[in-house]
């Protein structure tokens, strides 16, 4: 029985070890980490930012609908186009959209369709 009792203090004593162990290592790792103030953000910063977002997708928008209408110009055949959709088992659109972006030009639309 004396051993028993002796064998817990001991056990406690480890896991104290082991406690003050892991202290150690929360506090190295308290030195390694970055602290950074809180500070407020104004409500125009942020109004400033959201104008700049959204000036910058409307940009985007009104290039993507220029590419668009510069696209929809370009005169293409509806036979070039049928024989894209059966050779390349694509979609009509996908092929419509590859001869205008290749000038009407067929074998320029299939050399990239293939690659």
């Amino acid at each position: 029985m004396a051993t028993e009792e002796q064998d817990v203090p001991n056990d406690v004593d480890g896991k104290g070890k082991k406690v003050a162990k892991h202290d150690s290592g929360a506090a190295d790792l308290e030195k390694v980490t970055d602290y950074v103030e809180e500070t407020e953000i104004s409500s125009q910063v942020i109004s400033d930012a959201v104008q700049v977002v959204s000036h910058r997708r409307a940009k985007e928008a009104s290039q993507k609908l220029e590419r668009e209408r510069e696209l929809s110009k370009v005169k293409i055949n509806k036979e070039d186009v049928d024989l894209i959709v059966h050779e390349m088992e694509i979609s009509k659109q996908l092929a419509e959209r590859t001869l205008r972006e290749h000038k009407g030009n067929v074998v320029e639309a299939l050399i990239e369709l293939t690659n």
